[in-house]
């Protein structure tokens, strides 16, 4: 296993949504959401891996919300393209789990922090 779990789920995640993309049929609505679900899937990644060098606790708090904050939005691109029956919820609904999983780890890694800070 990884020394960085969440850094390699968060680039396997990115790996994913791009897969996702790819298979996107080539039309305007679901290439219009692909485009926003790629760029903010691939951002949870970078921005993760830019929190691993912050400058101080405020600073990765803050890298950390906007890995969540992407993550989410990513989340809303993919329950669009269930919603909008451009792809089929089961073959999303692996994926959308994993987004989900790492808000909440990405969530507890920030109040871990702020109590932390409270010390």
């Amino acid at each position: 296993m990884s020394e960085f779990p969440l850094r390699d789920r968060t680039q396997a995640m990115a790996l994913r949504v791009m897969n996702v993309y790819s298979a996107l049929p080539l039309y305007g609505v679901a290439q219009v959401l692909g485009h926003q679900m790629l760029r903010s899937g691939t951002s949870v990644g970078a921005n993760y891996r830019a929190s691993m060098r912050a400058k101080s606790r405020a600073d990765m708090i803050n890298k950390l919300k906007i890995v969540e904050e992407e993550a989410d939005e990513t989340l809303y691109w993919l329950e669009l393209l269930v919603k909008g029956n451009i792809m089929p919820e089961p073959r999303l609904r692996p994926l959308m789990n994993e987004v989900e999983e790492i808000i909440a780890m990405t969530v507890s890694s920030i109040k871990t922090l702020r109590g932390n800070a409270d010390s």
